[in-house]
């Protein structure tokens, strides 16, 4: 027999902030578990019966005090189904007004504003290596080849 630790999580939701001139909205984090400040883009946990575009709009506006005219669903993935059933819902938001952040106590995020090129750089470099973050842009930037004109 074999033993296993499965984590069991209510979902999850990270919302891609996309200004008008393309840049992206990124968050800066120290993440205790890899030792590191990482590039992310703002996520959250679902509350318990929250429908994932208003945990994304939330999060988004909490973590970069931006907010969104307009949040658009991307897809979606589990995000390590070897230890975990966590699903997280990955969005678009455009329409961003720019604000102030509302961290929990605990949080110190700063916000970084990265043109689209050089986040494509920053992926590809091992820069940016938050999963989420990596599955999520893919999302978006699939979509742009798929469906230049939407």
């Amino acid at each position: 027999m074999i033993d296993r630790e499965l984590l069991r999580f209510p979902g999850a939701a990270v919302v891609l902030p996309v200004l008008p001139d393309g840049s992206i909205v990124f968050i800066r984090q120290y993440r205790f578990a890899v030792g590191d400040t990482i590039y992310e883009l703002p996520a959250g946990t679902l509350e318990e019966g929250e429908d994932p575009a208003v945990c994304a709009a939330r999060e988004l506006t909490e973590e970069t005090g931006y907010a969104a005219r307009s949040i658009t669903r991307l897809g979606g993935c589990y995000t390590a189904p070897g230890t975990s059933d966590e699903y997280i819902h990955c969005f678009l938001a455009t329409g961003l007004t720019a604000g102030a952040q509302a961290l929990d106590q605990h949080e110190e995020i700063d916000v970084e504003v990265v043109p689209d090129p050089l986040a494509r750089r920053m992926v590809l470099d091992g820069t940016i290596c938050d999963a989420k973050t990596v599955a999520t842009l893919a999302l978006h930037w699939l979509g742009q080849v798929l469906h230049p004109h939407r």
